[in-house]
């Protein structure tokens, strides 16, 4: 609740977490796919290398962190993915996305 507090509404506590995990996570980590999302091309199991957040924009209803695919950079759901190899504080940053 620390990073919403101040949030007045659901853009600002959008802003709030995306700032938290800009700050508090380490890039470039590696990250598993966790689970299958229509919106995502990622596949359960599949491993790929987490680059920096997704735009402020792309981020204003979801969490979207940026993915090196196929010679090209795409967002994916933060929620779709963990990273047990990346430091602890990303490690938690994520953790507390999915709690």
């Amino acid at each position: 609740m620390e990073i919403v507090v101040d949030a007045y509404g659901p853009e600002e506590q959008a802003m709030g977490w995306y700032y938290y995990w800009q700050d508090t996570m380490q890039f470039p980590f590696t990250a598993t796919c966790i689970d299958k999302r229509r919106i995502s091309p990622l596949k359960e199991g599949k491993t790929v290398e987490v680059t920096d957040m997704a735009p402020e924009d792309e981020c204003e209803r979801e969490m979207f962190v940026e993915i090196a695919w196929d010679d090209d950079i795409l967002a994916v759901p933060l929620s779709q993915l963990e990273a047990p190899d990346a430091d602890e504080k990303t490690q938690e940053a994520i953790a507390d996305w999915h709690y």
